[in-house]
């Protein structure tokens, strides 16, 4: 069961990391993804766990959830769509670039005010059609605007100061390192700095999903039940059109997701199931169908999972292989897998 006082900080040392799943193509393993999962029950008892799910690690944009309720708790007067841009790592689209200059706007601030990294969109094809353009790289296209323009909002609200927003010992930054201790149910080991520019604060992976579970679990009407709320409801705010995380979103029903460079991927279900995912090489390509099995290992229906099972390995235009998650990740009761998991290739 989860305690109100922070546990000590998990340690930090080379992560004893295991296979989570296979390359396979034309029946022989042709490469193994590293990593680490783990799947929480109801009650926040850990039901499943492969790999080192009690070392520090770098949670990256899977952490955001986390930071938006930090700022929700400070007083960030934000709800739906601008909510889940505040916890985004967005594509880059021009609804998203918008909602970031709204979220500044309320504050009185511009695109001036930001101090994360120029940058062009995310999204290749929204890149590709920046680039044409002739944009030049943009704090306000970087991923992580939403959330940067939310912690300059926040700060002026409280009459903190702003151009070092970004300070560890920002009020800002205390803040929500206080809020990732209360909901990780763990201290910080250590902090460095994200892709962006902001804090970035090393948990273990099991403390990673006890907050988004904590955070799927809060009462309505908490900060916590605000930012699921908002990121379930505008899941493409949080991420964009046509990635992964928004549509295991409207896949799953009630599911919170979030997933982190570097291969890092967190999910809640409403009734305080959870897992998280950290593939070791930082591989895109093996996060999504390992999130995948750790879900149809927590109990969700696996047909409501079949889109995820990752993208096709082609030999001459056609499909020869693909991940396949390690035998330890299929749920006992689920169904012989078909197609891309069936060992046919």
């Amino acid at each position: 069961m989860y305690t109100s006082l922070p546990a000590d900080a998990p340690p930090i040392r080379e992560p004893l990391h295991a296979p989570v799943a296979h390359l396979v193509r034309g029946g022989v393993v042709e490469g193994v993804h590293y990593g680490s999962v783990v799947v929480l029950g109801p009650g926040g008892e850990v039901r499943f766990r492969l790999g080192d799910i009690e070392a520090a690690c770098y949670p990256r944009s899977a952490l955001k959830p986390v930071q938006a309720v930090a700022m929700v708790r400070a007083g960030l007067p934000l709800d739906g769509e601008l909510l889940s841009l505040a916890a985004a790592s967005h594509s880059g689209e021009e609804r998203h670039l918008a909602g970031a200059r709204r979220i500044l706007e309320r504050a009185g601030l511009t695109e001036d005010h930001l101090r994360n990294v120029p940058d062009l969109p995310f999204e290749p094809v929204f890149r590709d059609t920046w680039v044409r353009e002739g944009r030049p790289p943009s704090r306000l296209a970087q991923n992580c605007s939403g959330k940067h323009a939310a912690m300059l909002c926040t700060a002026e609200l409280n009459g903190w100061s702003l151009d070092d927003y970004l300070d560890p010992a920002h009020p800002l930054q205390q803040a929500m390192a206080e809020i990732v201790e209360d909901l990780t149910g763990q201290r910080v080991a250590t902090v460095s700095v994200d892709g962006c520019g902001a804090p970035l604060f090393a948990v273990s992976l099991h403390g990673l999903a006890r907050a988004a579970a904590r955070i799927t679990t809060a009462a309505p009407g908490t900060p916590e039940a605000r930012v699921a709320d908002a990121m379930r409801e505008h899941a493409e705010m949080a991420s964009g059109s046509g990635r992964d995380v928004a549509a295991l979103m409207r896949a799953v029903p009630g599911l919170l997701a979030k997933d982190g460079f570097e291969g890092v991927q967190v999910a809640a279900l409403p009734d305080g199931r959870a897992v998280a995912v950290k593939i070791a090489d930082g591989a895109s390509r093996a996060r999504v169908p390992v999130a995948a099995a750790a879900l149809a290992r927590a109990g969700v229906d696996p047909s409501l999972l079949e889109a995820f099972t990752g993208e096709p390995l082609l030999g001459g235009g056609r499909p020869v292989g693909g991940i396949r998650p390690v035998p330890a990740l299929d749920p006992v009761s689920a169904p012989a897998r078909t197609g891309a998991f069936s060992g046919q290739w």
